[in-house]
């Protein structure tokens, strides 16, 4: 469950949707790193406690206890190992359903290193292989009315490496709008 007042560095977050994803990017940062990818559906809480009263003696917290608007997200069964556009392609969430968010882990390179690749080089081999290359930890959240929310983490280099995470509305635009397509 997510306190919509909950944030990064005592900063309070804008909406409940922020708060979801950064929840979201802790939980998979706990996990460790070479994490498959997770689909979560982003449900209304008190919806969720109604519909499942024994859910909120499990967690501690009452129906009175609850924000405004608090969202629960509900991880999925594992999405598999099919490239991410076409599995969420397939997907459609029932009207029951506020959003859905989708942590994943993306190798990611600098600007211009995308001018070196060989014409004949695989695109995800090349990349695999760069030296320059950086994985990222992706989260990215979005609900029916459009709002949308995404937090990045740099995965350490080292063990003195010290990582942030970055938040923000549109961090992967791509995501959002591939997510966004689930909810029509």
């Amino acid at each position: 469950m997510t306190d919509v007042h909950s944030g990064v560095n005592g900063v309070s977050l804008p909406d409940p949707l922020h708060a979801v994803v950064l929840e979201l990017e802790r939980h998979a940062d706990a996990g460790g790193w070479d994490q498959p990818p997770a689909l979560y559906a982003l449900v209304d809480t008190a919806e969720l406690l109604a519909a499942e009263p024994g859910l909120a003696d499990q967690v501690g917290i009452s129906a009175e206890d609850l924000e405004p608007g608090s969202i629960t997200p509900v991880e999925q069964e594992s999405i598999g190992d099919a490239p991410l556009d076409e599995t969420l392609a397939r997907i459609a969430w029932p009207d029951s359903v506020l959003g859905c968010a989708l942590v994943q882990e993306v190798l990611v390179l600098p600007p211009d290193a995308e001018d070196s690749r060989p014409d004949d080089a695989d695109p995800v081999e090349w990349a695999a292989g760069h030296a320059d290359r950086r994985e990222v930890r992706m989260v990215a959240g979005v609900l029916r009315d459009g709002t949308s929310a995404c937090a990045l983490r740099m995965r350490p280099q080292d063990a003195t490496e010290a990582t942030e995470v970055v938040y923000g509305a549109d961090l992967a635009p791509n995501l959002v709008v591939a997510l966004r397509a689930t909810l029509d």
